[in-house]
């Protein structure tokens, strides 16, 4: 466990799955404590995003298996650097990816603490004589000790939210209404007895902050490296996750082809891609 303190954010971090377990401001805590309902606290999603249809992908006339989120999330990263307000974490390929996701990578995460912001940045290496194909995202619990519908998701633009919905490992091409221009759309408990997660395909907001309504506790979330954007929770648990990635479940009618798989990033020989997100604790 590695802790990062700048006399404002105090925050714990695990080699396995590079993964955020605590982030206290003020002595209150953040993040939810991974217990009970769901184990994981802020798991980082890689090579894909969400689950692939029938747990399969075709690359090169070849079938892959790989399960849901990818095999970052379980796996332990090595600690390349660290000091009091910064940490870089490096994983790279093994026998085992190389099993389930054919292609040689670098995949460093690095945490900055910068006032009450903790910045993320994804670096990704090709390290192979081929483009080089991935999907990477954010899965980050926030704690709502005070329930789910206490709290509002307030984005940075007015918009008119379309959720798709999520069925047997794919996304459905028909979708439910969200919101209908406005900025903030009002969490509640219910939403989630009929839908697994909130899928929103695009939208033209960066930034996303969940805030208690009265206490006005929350956490803001800029995210200028995603094309789409989550929000997940359990019936009845004390967490909401907030979720911007570069990538897309599978769709209703996918061929399999991960070349054409949406959200799918290309990146070219020796080439890196850098994404980033910005946590500000309020």
């Amino acid at each position: 466990m590695v802790e990062l303190k700048n006399g404002i954010l105090e925050v714990k971090l695990t080699e396995i799955g590079a993964e955020i377990k605590s982030v206290v401001k003020d002595g209150v805590e953040y993040m939810w404590p991974g217990k009970e309902i769901w184990f994981q606290t802020a798991p980082m999603l890689f090579p894909i995003c969400s689950s692939l249809k029938d747990g399969k992908y075709i690359l090169d006339g070849k079938e892959y298996h790989m399960e849901k989120h990818g095999f970052t999330r379980n796996t332990p990263f090595i600690l390349e650097s660290a000091n009091e307000k910064s940490v870089t974490y490096l994983l790279c390929e093994s026998e085992e990816t190389l099993k389930v996701y054919p292609f040689k990578f670098e995949l460093r995460i690095v945490y900055t603490l910068d006032g009450d912001k903790i910045k993320v940045e994804y670096k990704v290496k090709n390290k192979n004589d081929r483009k080089m194909y991935f999907s990477i995202g954010a899965h980050e619990a926030y704690y709502t000790p005070e329930g789910i519908d206490a709290y509002d998701v307030i984005f940075s633009e007015k918009e008119s939210l379309k959720s798709s919905y999520f069925a047997d490992g794919n996304v459905l091409n028909s979708t439910f209404q969200l919101t209908d221009n406005t900025d903030t759309y009002h969490l509640t408990d219910k939403v989630f007895e009929e839908v697994d997660s909130i899928i929103i395909r695009t939208l033209k907001s960066r930034s996303a902050t969940l805030v208690n309504r009265e206490t006005k506790r929350g956490v803001k979330v800029d995210f200028p490296f995603a094309s789409s954007f989550l929000i997940w929770h359990i019936k009845g648990a004390n967490y909401i996750c907030l979720e911007p990635w570069a990538g897309f479940p599978d769709v209703e009618g996918t061929d399999h082809d991960f070349t054409k798989k949406e959200g799918i990033i290309p990146i070219e020989v020796g080439e890196e891609y850098i994404g980033v997100h910005t946590l500000t604790f309020i």
